[in-house]
C-alpha cells in the first residue's frame, strides 16, 4: 500500500512538474499549413511594443499574446499580410513593424543614416583638400628666408646660453 501512494505521490508530483510547460505553449487550429506559415512569418515581422527588440513570437509578454491571437483572429477572418500589418499599425504606431514606412514622423530614421555619410564624406574630403594645401612645398621668398636664419640664430644663442647656465649650476 505505501508503495502504492508513493507511486501515485511521484506520478502527481511528475505531472505538476508538466503542467505549465504545456500551458505555455499558444496552440492554434488553423485551415491549412499556407496560413499557419502566414501566421508564423507575420509573427517574426511584427515586433513588440513592450520589449525592445523582440518579435511577438519570440515575446513572452502578454501585449505579444494579446497580439499573436489578434493576428491568428484576423487571419482566420481571411485578412492579407499587409491588411494584418495595418491593424496592427494603426492600434500600435509604427514601431510594431521592424522596417517603418516612410512619413514625417519617420523621415528623421530613414534620412540620418545617408546625413551622417554625406557630412562624414564633406569632412574627409576638407581634411584632405587642406593637407594637400599644407603639405606643397612653397620655396621662401628673401625676407621669410632673412626671418628663418634670425630666428634660427636667436634659437642656438638662446640653447648655448642655456647650456652654460646649466653647467655652472651643475658645478
Amino acid at each position: 500500500m505505501k508503495r502504492f501512494f508513493a507511486l501515485m505521490f511521484a506520478l502527481g508530483l511528475t505531472f505538476s512538474m508538466v503542467a505549465p510547460a504545456l500551458a505555455a505553449i499558444d496552440v492554434y487550429d488553423f485551415k491549412n499549413p499556407a496560413q499557419e506559415k502566414q501566421f508564423q512569418e507575420l509573427t517574426e515581422t511584427l515586433r513588440c511594443p513592450k520589449c525592445q527588440n523582440n518579435s511577438i513570437a519570440d515575446s513572452n509578454a502578454t501585449l505579444a499574446e494579446d497580439m499573436r491571437m489578434k493576428t491568428f483572429e484576423l487571419l482566420k477572418e481571411g485578412k492579407t499580410n499587409q491588411q494584418v500589418i495595418d491593424y496592427m499599425i494603426a492600434r500600435y504606431g509604427n514601431f510594431v513593424t521592424y522596417d517603418p514606412a516612410v512619413t514625417a514622423s519617420t523621415m528623421i530614421l530613414w534620412a540620418g543614416p545617408i546625413g551622417f555619410i554625406v557630412i562624414g564624406f564633406s569632412i574627409l574630403v576638407y581634411r584632405s583638400r587642406k593637407k594637400t594645401e599644407l603639405s606643397k612645398d612653397e620655396p621662401l621668398d628673401d625676407v621669410e628666408s632673412e626671418r628663418l636664419q634670425g630666428l634660427l640664430a636667436e634659437m642656438a644663442q638662446q640653447d648655448t646660453e642655456a647650456t652654460n647656465n646649466q653647467t655652472k649650476v651643475n658645478k
